[in-house]
């Protein structure tokens, strides 16, 4: 296996931009107390387990479906192109209406779609297409793990950084992502008419 650092480093950036749990706090944190307890473990163990089975089977679902990597890789790279604006404009393109049970919490919203959501699994497909798989699956796991790090100390980070800090990381993250839109969508939109 081929282990390459810098492959890692971005698609850690890439995925830690896209799921945003830095931004989500806020999110997490109105979850915990509409619903009471919000079980960290389940949460980071069943999105990490959606986007590594997303990331083998997607392509396949693609191909049955009769489309390629490339232009997945160029419509998701729409979507994060209006994620990022959605971060650094502070504006919300898309809005879920789910009610939430106390039992359900954990899974849905926080698991899927607010971690493993249409983001996410379309930036795994697209990252696909750039990076190799191995690479790619470390840099979920390091996701995760930072991610259940975020679920379980989300009041003390939020009461850390204050509503101003998270609002400045959603906009340092907001244009990264921005650019790494962009940067997807020149590389793949050339093979579409290759």
């Amino acid at each position: 296996m081929d282990f390459n650092y810098k492959e890692i480093l971005t698609a850690f950036m890439v995925l830690f931009a896209v799921i945003d749990i830095i931004g989500n706090i806020p999110i997490i944190i109105d979850l915990r107390k509409k619903v009471g307890h919000i079980q960290s473990e389940k949460a980071s163990l069943i999105s990490g387990l959606i986007m590594i089975v997303f990331l083998f089977l997607g392509q396949s679902l693609l191909k049955f479906i009769g489309i390629d990597v490339n232009s997945f890789a160029v419509a998701g790279s729409f979507i994060l192109f209006f994620i990022a604006l959605e971060m650094i404009l502070g504006i919300t393109l898309y809005k879920d209406d789910a009610n939430h049970g106390a039992v359900t919490a954990t899974v849905f919203p926080l698991a899927f779609p607010l971690i493993a959501g249409p983001g996410s699994l379309t930036t795994l497909l697209s990252l696909r297409a750039e990076f190799a798989v191995q690479n790619i699956i470390i840099a979920v796991i390091l996701n995760v793990i930072f991610l259940y790090i975020v679920l379980k100390t989300s009041s003390k980070i939020e009461r850390l950084i204050g509503v101003t800090g998270i609002q400045i990381i959603r906009k340092v993250f907001g244009v990264i992502l921005l650019a790494i839109s962009v940067k997807l969508f020149t590389q793949n939109i050339k093979m579409l008419f290759i």
